[in-house]
């Protein structure tokens, strides 16, 4: 805790004073341009990787960056993109999934999981993923078998955000525009998926 503790001295002494305003701005308001939706793995840092800060993203995370698709239950995810959409408003949404990721090893090798109940029945949201599966890229080396796996799961969500009603709605009103990404920890690019070419191409290139 020593660290964090030291963390907000300094974010106090250095940071807090330099963009006062913006932060009176935000304390009364948010209008966030992306719904940012990604993995719950620490690794995976939005502001760092975008270049972006305070009030910029609307984000949710949860253990595969999944969104569930149910017909009577009631989940943090799928609310929180139900508001963004119909009360912030955004004008994007971003399903974002990355490499090494333990969600979707754990489906892969589908072990070790007795221990681990709540775990286990979340991974069923990822099964559809293995109906998705990408072509191997041999840039991933002994990794490839898996991120096949992962990138075929960003397919398979970004499916299911569509299937989002409130999502629907506004993608069919031309105010909301869905991404889905693939987050390379090792070379900290992005590729993001084309749905016309149905593949993974380089973003920012």
């Amino acid at each position: 805790m020593e660290r964090l503790r030291e963390g907000h001295k300094k974010f106090l002494a250095e940071v807090f004073p330099v963009r006062r305003s913006q932060f009176h701005l935000l304390a009364e308001s948010q209008a966030p341009e992306w719904l940012f939706i990604t993995c719950s793995d620490s690794r995976i840092v939005p502001d760092l990787i975008l270049g972006t800060g305070p009030g910029d993203l609307f984000i949710t995370r949860n253990a595969g960056n999944v969104v569930p698709i149910t017909s009577h239950d009631v989940d943090g995810c799928t609310a929180t993109i139900e508001y963004a959409v119909e009360v912030l408003r955004v004008k994007h949404a971003i399903l974002c999934g990355h490499s090494d990721c333990g969600a979707m090893k754990a489906a892969l090798d589908n072990k070790g999981l007795e221990s681990l109940p709540k775990a286990s029945r979340w991974l069923h949201h990822v099964e559809a993923a293995f109906g998705h599966r990408q072509p191997l890229n041999p840039a991933d080396g002994q990794s490839a078998e898996l991120a096949s796996l992962i990138r075929g799961n960003v397919v398979a969500q970004l499916l299911n955000l569509y299937a989002q009603p409130s999502v629907a709605r506004a993608v069919a009103e031309g105010r909301l525009t869905v991404h889905g990404w693939y987050y390379d920890i090792l070379t900290g690019r992005i590729e993001e998926y084309d749905e016309k070419l149905r593949r993974f191409v380089l973003f920012g290139a």
